[in-house]
């Protein structure tokens, strides 16, 4: 990798946690102080045209975010480990099972998508597509998919992050790479431990759609439903989503020896 990844914990239970599109390593502060860094230890790792790899070239596609993931576990000796993703880090999780199943403990979904892409109709996909360059679109975005019932500062603090964190080029490649990567059929029938967070106050991935989407294709994954989220359960709920996610992973950790 072309950067030092962030690290939170010394556990033997290795994470890797993937930001979604408006992310970047730092979409997750709002949790790091709540993990547990005695069991686990957990990497923030972020995609070409992100964070401190703003300006790494690349192709913006979830085959080359899941390559570098990999070649990240590699370089930090992890032979096996657990993934977390929200939003579109819940297509590069599944990339990086569909390549190296044998590796891949458990995932965990937050608000993820599925490895079938997203569905848009024209309007829908006008709006998203017009994120790359205006501001007003991302906060549109933030807005509909937590339910328009978050504070103004709030979305304007994540707007402002987003356009600070992200090359808007490599936002826009982004968008195409995880509303149409379609790759379910190597991920169907995985037995791969699976916990999905969704969202009661997100229209786009919330509840149904991850039901009718993981809950389809791996037959151990289990749906949580958060009532007091949408998109966003890191900001909007994050010692919650902490406690799912750990109580998750250590009972696999255990399973697992």
């Amino acid at each position: 990798m072309d950067h030092d990844v962030s690290r939170v914990g010394e556990g033997d239970h290795a994470v890797i946690a993937l930001h979604g599109w408006f992310g970047s390593a730092a979409a997750w502060q709002p949790i790091t102080p709540y993990l547990d860094g005695t069991r686990f230890s957990y990497f923030f790792p972020e995609y070409r045209g992100y964070g401190a790899r703003k300006d790494v070239p690349g192709a913006h596609s979830i085959a080359e975010a899941a390559a570098d993931v990999l070649a990240l576990a590699d370089e930090l000796g992890l032979g096996a480990f657990s993934l977390v993703g929200h939003s579109m880090g819940g297509s590069v999780m599944q990339r990086v099972l569909a390549d190296a199943p044998s590796r891949v403990r458990a995932l965990v979904g937050i608000s993820p998508v599925p490895a079938g892409g997203v569905p848009f109709d024209e309007q829908t996909w006008e709006l998203f597509a017009g994120a790359e360059r205006e501001a007003g679109n991302r906060r549109a975005i933030i807005d509909f998919t937590t339910g328009n019932r978050l504070s103004g500062t709030w979305l304007d603090a994540m707007v402002r992050r987003s356009l600070e964190t992200s090359d808007p080029v490599a936002f826009g490649e982004y968008l195409r790479a995880w509303a149409r990567t379609d790759f379910q059929s190597e991920v169907d029938g995985n037995p791969v431990p699976v916990r999905v967070v969704a969202g009661a106050h997100d229209p786009a991935l919330g509840p149904d759609t991850v039901r009718a989407t993981f809950g389809k294709s791996y037959p151990n994954c289990e749906v949580v439903v958060f009532e007091q989220a949408g998109h966003y359960a890191i900001d909007e709920t994050p010692i919650a989503l902490v406690s799912t996610i750990e109580e998750f992973l250590a009972a696999v950790g255990e399973r697992s020896g």
